[in-house]
């Protein structure tokens, strides 16, 4: 009968992970910071007007990572890569609209870029090993929390201010007298565009920390992590991480000796749901109360752009485009439906404006669907699947059920942001495995030492050579 272990897949460590594994050199964790850096920060690049180079520091650094890790690029990762960009060159070519085909060219570009430095930052976690990734991810929650405090208590936010102004063009979030209605006090931006920026990293961070840790008190820990980011800066973001709680205690853990059937399983995984949505809930409620009344008395501007409104404009657009939707970055060809669902919804506020379309869709994960419609999004999903099964990956729900909970906090389909998050899930599960393996594998008998030499006794026959005549030894 299936187990749940086997379903998942966590039968064995995958080959390419500790069997092949060489220890990362300086160089290297410098580059894995950088790149994480790159993705906190967001930092972009405007090459020309019309042409971004998003996440600056993660591209140069991803990119120096995929040489360092070409030797570890397996042939059928790289055909399943070269597959998916295929699907994604078919998507433009079929979507409707040929005069946005420049602005889908760019987007399809993106998109290449994004998958291929999340690829390299995918396989030098992996190289890192579960010991020494959950260490550096420690260290970034610690580094958050720390000058979170500082920005607020401590004078740091003269400093990050100054620095926010600087690299960040467009997106720079202002709305402090807002923080202090809502939360009592101006959020914490720590040299990111926006408070939610620090949530969302936060958060992913936290959640790689938990797949990867070892220590028998994780969960507690994560929870006072979250606690500690209420206090320090308080989002509606964090929220996430009790979801990702909830979807942590769904995979196998390195406790569990004896195999779990399936259907047994399947009734655990509906109570832990219903526990998290029940926590969730009851923390909303009465953390962000004040909120949770602009939500439900439509005033809050941010919650309607992230998650009601994509939602809708998905549904809108489904109806007229369900099969391949309006291809990558073809926000413009919906710009008056975009308006009129807007107008039409009893949560939008005719004081709020419409900016342009490409800002309003802050959610990747209904973004999937509106650019590639119902089958063109199920077949790359399948597509991307496969993909990561080719790299070794097993615990696939688990990195898309994650994708989409984060999705919830985040736009741009095609940054590395988005397909950062589903690459380093993946790479956090194959360690996870690799943990759990190493936990439940028995442990080898240690061999009895041999006897010790018996002495002849006096008198005993005793053979010389291999044909000799036996004589009696004295």
């Amino acid at each position: 009968m299936t187990t749940w272990t086997e379903w998942a897949g966590y039968g064995a460590v995958p080959q390419d992970s500790a069997a092949q594994r060489q220890p990362l050199g300086v160089v290297d964790w410098v580059l894995l910071v950088g790149f994480l850096l790159g993705i906190y920060t967001g930092f972009a690049i405007q090459i020309t007007p019309n042409v971004p180079f998003p996440a600056a520091i993660s591209g140069i650094t991803g990119v120096i990572l995929l040489w360092r890790r070409r030797h570890r690029i397996s042939p059928a990762g790289l055909a399943a890569f070269l597959g998916v960009t295929l699907l994604l060159l078919a998507s433009i070519l079929y979507a409707p609209g040929l005069d946005l085909l420049s602005k889908r060219t760019t987007g399809l570009l993106q998109m290449i870029y994004s998958l291929a430095i999340s690829y390299a930052l995918f396989l030098t976690v992996v190289e890192a090993g579960p010991a020494a990734f959950c260490r550096l991810m420690l260290v970034f929650i610690l580094t958050i929390i720390v000058g979170t405090l500082l920005e607020t208590y401590a004078g740091l936010a003269a400093i990050s201010d100054a620095v926010r102004q600087k690299i960040y063009t467009s997106g720079v979030y202002d709305a402090d007298i807002r923080d202090e209605l809502l939360y009592g006090k101006v959020r914490p931006k720590l040299f990111t565009s926006e408070p939610s920026a620090v949530t969302f990293s936060y958060t992913l961070f936290s959640f790689c920390w938990l797949l990867t840790s070892t220590w028998k008190y994780k969960r507690f820990g994560y929870l006072a992590m979250m606690a500690a980011a209420m206090v320090a800066m308080p989002g509606p973001t964090l929220l996430l991480m009790l979801l990702l709680l909830g979807l942590h205690e769904m995979v196998p853990k390195g406790e569990e000796h004896a195999p779990t059937l399936l259907s047994v399983r399947l009734i655990k995984i509906g109570a832990i749901a219903a526990l998290a949505l029940i926590a969730f809930a009851v923390i909303a409620s009465s953390v962000y109360s004040a909120r949770l009344d602009n939500i439900a008395n439509g005033d809050d501007e941010s919650f309607f752009y992230r998650v009601i409104g994509p939602f809708l404009v998905t549904v809108e657009v489904l109806k007229n485009h369900p099969i391949l939707g309006i291809g990558l970055t073809g926000e413009q060809m919906i710009a008056d439906s975009i308006a009129t669902v807007f107008l039409r919804s009893g949560a939008f506020s005719p004081l709020w404006a419409i900016p342009d379309p490409q800002e309003v869709m802050t959610n990747y994960f209904w973004l999937h669907w509106v650019y590639l419609g119902i089958c063109g999004g199920v077949v790359l999903i399948l597509a991307i699947t496969g993909w990561l099964r080719s790299l070794g990956v097993h615990a696939l729900a688990l990195c898309w059920l994650g994708w989409a909970i984060l999705g919830q906090a985040s736009g741009a389909y095609v940054s590395p942001k988005t397909w950062t998050v589903l690459m380093l899930i993946a790479a956090c599960s194959i360690l996870h495995a690799e943990a759990h393996k190493r936990k439940t594998a028995p442990s080898a008998p240690i061999p009895a030492p041999p006897p010790p030499p018996r002495p002849y006794p006096p008198g005993t026959l005793v053979a010389i050579g291999g044909n000799g005549r036996p004589r009696s030894r004295p």
